[in-house]
Protein backbone atom coordinates (compact mmCIF):
# COMPACT_ATOMS: atom_id res chain seq x y z
CA UNK A 1 0.00 0.00 0.00
CA UNK A 2 2.63 2.42 0.89
CA UNK A 3 4.65 1.99 -2.26
CA UNK A 4 1.64 2.19 -4.31
CA UNK A 5 1.00 5.71 -2.69
CA UNK A 6 4.74 6.76 -2.97
CA UNK A 7 4.43 5.38 -6.89
CA UNK A 8 1.05 8.10 -7.47
CA UNK A 9 3.11 10.50 -5.62
CA UNK A 10 6.37 10.50 -7.53
CA UNK A 11 3.82 10.45 -11.02
CA UNK A 12 2.00 13.83 -9.42
CA UNK A 13 5.25 15.19 -8.75
CA UNK A 14 6.43 14.61 -12.47
CA UNK A 15 3.30 15.62 -13.91
CA UNK A 16 3.26 18.88 -11.91
CA UNK A 17 7.22 19.23 -12.22
CA UNK A 18 7.06 19.07 -15.99
CA UNK A 19 4.71 22.15 -16.22
CA UNK A 20 7.24 24.17 -15.83
CA UNK A 21 9.39 26.19 -18.38
CA UNK A 22 12.58 28.04 -18.59
CA UNK A 23 10.96 31.29 -18.86
CA UNK A 24 9.19 31.05 -15.33
CA UNK A 25 12.34 29.55 -13.57
CA UNK A 26 13.21 32.79 -12.28
CA UNK A 27 9.08 33.38 -11.35
CA UNK A 28 9.75 30.67 -8.61
CA UNK A 29 13.04 31.00 -7.76
CA UNK A 30 11.88 34.39 -6.51
CA UNK A 31 8.61 33.28 -4.83
CA UNK A 32 10.87 30.17 -3.03
CA UNK A 33 12.73 32.52 -1.44
CA UNK A 34 11.32 33.34 2.39
CA UNK A 35 13.09 36.92 2.41
CA UNK A 36 11.30 37.68 -1.15
CA UNK A 37 8.21 37.21 1.29
CA UNK A 38 9.15 40.23 3.58
CA UNK A 39 6.70 42.93 1.92
CA UNK A 40 3.29 40.36 3.19
CA UNK A 41 4.89 39.67 6.32
CA UNK A 42 5.51 43.43 7.18
CA UNK A 43 1.90 44.18 5.88
CA UNK A 44 0.45 41.81 7.63
CA UNK A 45 2.31 43.13 10.71
CA UNK A 46 0.77 46.30 9.86
CA UNK A 47 -3.19 45.35 9.65
CA UNK A 48 -2.06 43.46 12.91
CA UNK A 49 -0.80 46.49 14.93
CA UNK A 50 -3.69 48.21 13.25
CA UNK A 51 -6.31 46.31 14.20
CA UNK A 52 -5.10 45.29 17.85
CA UNK A 53 -2.34 48.20 18.84
CA UNK A 54 1.42 47.73 19.61
CA UNK A 55 1.17 45.78 22.86
CA UNK A 56 -1.15 42.77 21.40
CA UNK A 57 0.61 42.94 17.75
CA UNK A 58 4.15 41.87 19.70
CA UNK A 59 1.90 39.40 21.61
CA UNK A 60 0.65 37.88 18.64
CA UNK A 61 4.02 37.64 16.93
CA UNK A 62 5.58 35.94 20.07
CA UNK A 63 3.31 33.11 19.61
CA UNK A 64 3.97 33.06 15.92
CA UNK A 65 7.69 32.91 16.98
CA UNK A 66 7.04 30.16 18.88
CA UNK A 67 4.58 28.29 15.77
CA UNK A 68 7.23 28.57 13.71
CA UNK A 69 10.14 27.20 15.69
CA UNK A 70 7.51 24.38 16.77
CA UNK A 71 6.44 23.75 12.75
CA UNK A 72 10.30 23.96 11.39
CA UNK A 73 11.89 21.82 14.06
CA UNK A 74 9.21 19.11 13.62
CA UNK A 75 10.04 19.09 9.72
CA UNK A 76 13.26 19.05 10.11
CA UNK A 77 12.78 16.04 12.94
CA UNK A 78 10.52 14.46 10.48
CA UNK A 79 13.24 14.78 7.62
CA UNK A 80 15.78 13.37 9.49
CA UNK A 81 13.66 10.30 10.43
CA UNK A 82 12.43 9.20 7.30
CA UNK A 83 15.22 10.37 4.83
CA UNK A 84 13.13 10.45 1.85
CA UNK A 85 15.60 11.75 -1.04
CA UNK A 86 14.29 15.05 -2.70
CA UNK A 87 13.38 14.52 -6.21
CA UNK A 88 16.11 16.43 -7.31
CA UNK A 89 18.42 14.04 -5.26
CA UNK A 90 16.71 10.67 -6.57
CA UNK A 91 18.33 8.98 -8.95
CA UNK A 92 15.63 7.01 -10.36
CA UNK A 93 14.13 10.27 -11.61
CA UNK A 94 16.20 12.94 -11.43
CA UNK A 95 17.68 12.73 -14.92
CA UNK A 96 14.37 13.70 -16.56
CA UNK A 97 12.60 16.33 -14.33
CA UNK A 98 13.17 19.95 -14.18
CA UNK A 99 15.22 20.21 -11.56
CA UNK A 100 15.56 24.08 -11.22
CA UNK A 101 17.24 24.14 -7.56
CA UNK A 102 19.74 21.61 -5.72
CA UNK A 103 19.41 20.64 -1.45
CA UNK A 104 20.87 17.96 0.04
CA UNK A 105 18.74 17.55 2.93
CA UNK A 106 16.04 15.08 2.65
CA UNK A 107 12.46 15.75 1.35
CA UNK A 108 9.59 14.49 3.82
CA UNK A 109 7.82 16.79 5.22
CA UNK A 110 8.11 20.24 3.46
CA UNK A 111 9.08 22.81 5.82
CA UNK A 112 7.96 25.87 3.76
CA UNK A 113 4.32 24.22 3.67
CA UNK A 114 4.30 23.68 7.44
CA UNK A 115 5.70 26.87 8.56
CA UNK A 116 3.33 28.66 5.74
CA UNK A 117 0.83 26.83 6.46
CA UNK A 118 0.61 27.17 10.09
CA UNK A 119 1.00 30.82 10.49
CA UNK A 120 -2.12 31.14 8.31
CA UNK A 121 -4.19 28.89 10.20
CA UNK A 122 -3.20 30.92 13.20
CA UNK A 123 -3.85 34.28 11.90
CA UNK A 124 -7.37 33.29 10.08
CA UNK A 125 -8.68 31.77 13.00
CA UNK A 126 -7.37 34.90 14.74
CA UNK A 127 -8.88 37.48 12.49
CA UNK A 128 -11.39 35.31 9.69
CA UNK A 129 -14.35 37.67 11.63
CA UNK A 130 -12.67 40.98 11.98
CA UNK A 131 -10.71 41.00 8.64
CA UNK A 132 -13.03 40.81 5.32
CA UNK A 133 -11.50 38.70 2.81
CA UNK A 134 -8.72 37.22 5.36
CA UNK A 135 -9.27 33.47 3.80
CA UNK A 136 -7.16 34.89 1.29
CA UNK A 137 -4.19 34.45 3.07
CA UNK A 138 -4.16 30.82 2.18
CA UNK A 139 -2.88 31.49 -1.26
CA UNK A 140 0.65 32.52 0.39
CA UNK A 141 1.35 28.33 1.33
CA UNK A 142 -0.31 27.15 -1.70
CA UNK A 143 2.00 29.37 -4.08
CA UNK A 144 4.54 29.23 -1.25
CA UNK A 145 4.78 25.52 -1.44
CA UNK A 146 4.39 24.83 -5.19
CA UNK A 147 6.89 26.76 -5.55
CA UNK A 148 9.03 23.73 -4.18
CA UNK A 149 7.54 21.21 -6.42
CA UNK A 150 8.53 23.34 -9.23
CA UNK A 151 11.81 23.88 -8.80
CA UNK A 152 12.23 19.77 -8.06
CA UNK A 153 12.44 20.01 -4.30
CA UNK A 154 9.71 18.57 -2.79
CA UNK A 155 7.04 15.49 -3.86
CA UNK A 156 3.15 16.35 -3.19
CA UNK A 157 2.59 14.38 -0.21
CA UNK A 158 5.25 16.22 1.01
CA UNK A 159 3.94 19.21 0.80
CA UNK A 160 -0.17 18.15 1.84
CA UNK A 161 1.95 16.57 4.83
CA UNK A 162 3.04 20.09 5.54
CA UNK A 163 -0.12 21.36 5.33
CA UNK A 164 -1.74 18.96 7.17
CA UNK A 165 1.09 19.33 9.98
CA UNK A 166 0.54 22.98 9.60
CA UNK A 167 -2.57 23.07 9.79
CA UNK A 168 -3.16 21.27 13.10
CA UNK A 169 0.10 23.15 14.94
CA UNK A 170 -1.75 26.36 13.36
CA UNK A 171 -5.01 25.76 15.10
CA UNK A 172 -3.84 24.40 18.14
CA UNK A 173 -1.56 27.13 18.90
CA UNK A 174 -4.61 29.16 17.80
CA UNK A 175 -6.41 28.03 20.92
CA UNK A 176 -3.59 28.36 23.28
CA UNK A 177 -3.17 32.04 22.43
CA UNK A 178 -7.18 32.41 22.69
CA UNK A 179 -6.43 31.11 26.81
CA UNK A 180 -3.30 32.67 27.05
CA UNK A 181 -5.42 36.35 25.78
CA UNK A 182 -8.55 35.71 28.05
CA UNK A 183 -6.28 35.19 31.00
CA UNK A 184 -3.79 37.77 30.45
CA UNK A 185 -6.20 40.50 27.94
CA UNK A 186 -9.57 40.27 29.55
CA UNK A 187 -11.59 42.06 27.14
CA UNK A 188 -13.12 45.56 28.54
CA UNK A 189 -15.63 46.87 26.50
CA UNK A 190 -18.39 44.21 27.90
Amino acid sequence: MLEKILSLDTELFIFLNGLGSETYDGLWLFITKQSNWIPLFLLLAYVLYKKLGAKQTLYILLFIAVLLTITDQTANLFKNGFQRLRPCNNPEINSFIRVVQFRNSFSFFSGHAVNSMGVATFLFFNFKHKIKYFGFLFLWPLIFAYSRIYLGLHYPLDILTGYLVGFIFGFFMFKIYRAAQLKYFPRTDK
